[in-house]
């Protein structure tokens, strides 16, 4: 795994990624120690060329992102040793436009499990990639924000930097 840490406006973020994509993100946090301990935590095999090149991009793409310049995320990922499960649903929160936000319940009814609405937090929650999955445009049915493994903070910061209005 090569991973690569750096400072924004909204704080220090961390990205890893393997000779396959990035496998992991590090929301922003106060400081480079706090991403570090989060890193260390993320295990993947292999580093070269293809890692550093796909840490690279993601770095290029999460800045511009942050910075209201891109809305889009076309990033190889290393989903590996991921369930099934998982991946179709977020194969579905990839689909989520910027600027929107969807239900559980509508994106289990989209995966074709249409009682699942909670399994879909579960798997949101367990997102390595945040912002490049966008499972901060996951909202509970009644409209409320639900939970977010980067915090509540960084998920209404993310959208309203999307134009959306969150009270």
């Amino acid at each position: 795994m090569t991973a690569t840490i750096f400072k924004t406006k909204w704080g220090w973020i961390g990205l890893a990624a393997t000779g396959r994509g990035v496998c992991a993100v590090v929301l922003p946090k106060p400081t480079r120690r706090a991403v570090e301990r989060e890193l260390r935590g993320v295990s993947a095999n292999g580093t070269g060329g293809a890692a550093a090149r796909s840490l690279k991009a993601a770095r290029e793409a999460v800045t511009a992102y942050l910075a209201g310049k891109a809305h889009t995320f076309d990033l190889p990922l290393d989903l590996g040793g991921q369930t099934r499960f998982r991946v179709k649903v977020w194969e579905a929160l990839r689909r989520i436009p910027y600027g929107r936000v969807r239900s559980y319940g509508w994106v289990a009814r989209k995966i074709g499990k249409p009682q699942a609405a909670r399994a879909v937090g579960a798997a949101c929650g367990a997102n390595p990639v945040p912002l490049l999955i966008p499972c901060h445009r996951v909202v509970a049915g009644d409209g409320s924000l639900g939970g977010f493994s980067g915090g509540l903070s960084n998920k209404k910061r993310l959208l309203k930097l999307e134009g959306l209005m969150i009270p």
